[in-house]
């Protein structure tokens, strides 16, 4: 089914958020690659077209919770989007997860069903980690 209809999340698998969006994605009938982006690491052309593609500007995509955000000097407001990406690439946690790309686009999914506007088809039912019932 996936080969017809690619899903892709850059994913952290200690993230909840994280967590359900895969398991949405795989309710859904997809089997996603999986790309678990602190062990992959970023490269500046992926954040790029990441960036790109969610028309989001690098401070949209900046993690400061569980992150050095705060003690690499990140969160001021004079911070350049070439500091931030630098400092994302370095420190593959300061990017904000999980990004779930496809054919239909490429977007940051908190909460996790924002993924659902990204795929074709949709669970028939799902039920959070935390046992939230997701509408669908």
């Amino acid at each position: 089914m996936s080969e017809n209809f690619p899903v892709t999340i850059y994913h952290n698998p200690a993230c909840g958020t994280s967590r359900n969006t895969v398991a949405m994605i795989q309710a859904a009938g997809y089997e996603p690659t999986v790309i678990e982006y602190l062990k992959a690491g970023w490269t500046r052309p992926l954040l790029d077209d990441l960036l790109a593609k969610t028309g989001a500007k690098p401070r949209d995509l900046l993690r400061e919770k569980g992150t050095p955000a705060a003690e690499l000097g990140l969160l001021a407001d004079d911070v350049t989007d070439e500091a931030i990406l630098s400092a994302m690439i370095e420190h593959p946690i300061l990017v904000n997860r999980p990004i779930v790309v496809t054919s239909k686009g490429t977007s940051l999914c908190r909460p996790s069903e924002l993924v659902l506007d990204l795929l074709h088809r949709r669970p028939s039912s799902f039920t959070k980690e935390d046992g939230k019932v997701v509408k669908l």
